[in-house]
């Protein structure tokens, strides 16, 4: 199982999210931005890594909001999301064709990637 953390970055009732590259598994399915979580690594420590790696920003984590396991048929990932508050930076694309701030309410107009989908729910409570 992989280790995934998910930030679900808040400014005002919209949250962030990305596009998945081409050349990427699951390419063109939107998601939380996050990564991998590595060897000896907190979820949080993932997330400030990940975010200033993949987005050049610099994010606050708040509060974990919650896990879901999701099976891909070839992997299966455990994902951690976790509520953060944009701090700085400039968004700029290193890893996604294109981000988003979407109204909190909007986000299963969007293909988010399955994993994400509980956790756009759980927000839309």
């Amino acid at each position: 199982m992989i280790s995934v953390a998910a930030a679900i970055i808040f400014k005002k009732n919209e949250v962030l999210i990305a596009k998945r590259a081409a050349h990427k598994s699951l390419a063109g399915y939107w998601e939380f931005p996050g990564g991998k979580i590595e060897a000896d690594e907190l979820p949080e420590q993932c997330l400030l890594r990940e975010l200033a790696e993949e987005l050049q920003i610099i994010v606050k984590v708040n509060d974990h909001l919650m896990d879901h396991i999701h099976d891909y048929g070839d992997f299966v990932i455990e994902l951690k999301a976790y509520s953060c508050s944009f701090v700085e930076g400039q968004l700029t694309l290193t890893d996604h064709d294109e981000v988003l701030w979407v109204n909190v309410n909007d986000l299963l107009s969007y293909p988010l990637a399955p994993a994400d989908v509980p956790i756009a729910k759980q927000l839309m409570k």
